[in-house]
C-alpha cells in the first residue's frame, strides 16, 4: 500500500475513532468526499489498523456466573454489578438482590432459617410483604451476649416474620458457652431442642460469613479467652453461624466448635437452598473457604469478588 494512502487511512481512523469526528467533518478536513472517508474507514478495519471489540457487561456477567457455578459446584450464582466497592454499599446492594431472590422462591410450608449480622439485616429490611401459610422462620445459631457491635439477631427474625406474616422462633442463647457440658445441658432442654431441630429441618437457609479480625463481633465477645482468640486469628479464614473454618472450609478450632450452639455447618450443605450472601475484598478468603467447604449451594456476591474467586487457585 502506498505510504500516502496508508497515512490517509490512519488519519481518518484516528479522527473518527479517537477524536469523535463525524465522517462529514473528516471529509472536509482531509479534502475528500464523504464516500471516500467511508471507504478509508472500511480499509482501516479490513487491514487490521482498527480492531473493534465490544465489551458486553451482560455476557461477561453470565460467563462469570457460569464459571463460579462450575468451579464450586453451586446450584445458582447471582453476580451483582456495582460501581462502588465500600463495604456499606456492597451490603446494601447485596441485601436488596438477596431479598428479591427470596421473595421469588419462598412458598407456603417452607421452613426458613437465618443467621444474624449486618448483611442479613440488610436483606431483612428489604423483604417485600408476602403473607405465607404454614411457613416458619427460625434462627440458626445463638446470638452474642456481650459485644459493642449490634448483631440484629431478634430484629432479623422479627422482620422476616412480619414480611411473610408467619410464625418465628428465636434462639435466645449465647453463640458460644464456656464448657461443652453447659452446651449439652442447654441443648437437652426440650424447647431449645425443638428450635435447633427446626433449623436442621429448614429447606431454606440464608446466611453470610464473618472474618476473624480483631473488631469482629465474635472476637469482641467476653466469653472468648485469649487462647481462643489466638487460635481463631492464626487458623481461621472465616466463620458461619459462629463456627470457624480455614481456607479449605475445614473446621479449624474444634474445641471452640464443640462449645458453639447452633446448626452444624455440614447440615447447611443438605438444604434445598443454602444461600450465602457476601461480598467485598475483606471477606474474600471467608467466602472462598465457605464455598470450598460446600456449605452453600447458592451464592449472591458482587462482580469484583466474583472475579477474584475465579482467579484463586488458578
Amino acid at each position: 500500500m502506498e505510504r500516502d494512502k496508508l497515512n490517509k487511512i490512519i488519519e481518518a481512523a484516528r479522527l473518527y475513532y479517537q477524536l469523535d469526528y463525524s465522517q462529514q467533518e473528516i471529509a472536509k478536513k482531509l479534502d475528500v468526499s464523504r464516500p471516500t472517508v467511508s471507504r478509508l474507514l472500511k480499509q482501516a478495519k479490513d487491514s487490521g489498523i482498527v480492531e473493534i471489540t465490544i465489551h458486553n457487561p451482560v455476557e461477561a456477567g453470565e460467563q462469570l456466573t457460569e464459571r463460579l457455578r462450575e468451579k464450586f459446584g453451586l446450584k445458582e450464582v447471582i453476580v451483582v454489578s456495582m460501581s462502588e466497592h465500600d463495604n456499606t454499599n456492597i451490603k446494601k446492594q447485596l441485601g436488596e438482590v438477596a431479598a428479591d431472590y427470596l421473595n421469588k422462591i419462598v412458598k407456603d410450608y417452607d421452613v426458613i432459617a437465618t443467621s444474624w449480622g449486618t448483611t442479613i439485616y440488610e436483606v431483612a429490611t428489604r423483604l417485600k410483604q408476602r403473607p405465607l401459610s404454614h411457613t416458619t422462620i427460625v434462627q440458626l445459631n445463638g446470638g452474642v451476649s456481650h459485644s459493642e457491635t449490634k448483631t440484629y439477631a431478634s430484629e432479623i427474625i422479627h422482620l422476616f416474620g412480619e414480611a411473610y406474616n408467619t410464625q418465628t422462633f428465636l434462639l435466645p442463647l449465647p453463640a458460644i458457652v464456656d464448657h461443652i457440658v453447659v452446651k449439652q445441658a442447654i441443648e437437652a432442654d426440650r424447647h431449645i431442642h425443638k428450635i435447633l431441630d427446626l433449623g436442621k429441618q429448614a429447606n431454606i437457609a440464608i446466611f453470610s460469613v464473618g472474618t476473624p479480625v480483631v473488631d469482629s463481633v465474635l472476637l469482641q465477645a467476653e466469653y472468648l479467652s485469649k487462647e481462643d482468640q489466638h487460635l481463631i486469628q492464626s487458623r481461621a479464614a472465616g466463620e458461619i453461624c459462629s463456627r470457624f473454618f480455614d481456607k479449605n472450609g475445614e473446621i479449624c478450632v474444634e474445641s471452640l466448635n464443640n462449645r458453639t450452639i447452633g446448626i452444624e455447618l455440614h447440615e447447611l450443605a443438605k438444604k434445598e437452598k443454602s444461600i450465602l450472601v457476601a461480598g467485598g475484598s475483606k471477606k474474600l478468603e471467608a467466602i472462598y473457604g465457605a464455598l470450598k467447604g460446600k456449605y452453600a449451594n447458592v451464592l449472591i456476591t458482587d462482580q469484583h469478588t466474583a472475579s477474584l474467586l475465579i482467579e484463586m487457585d488458578v
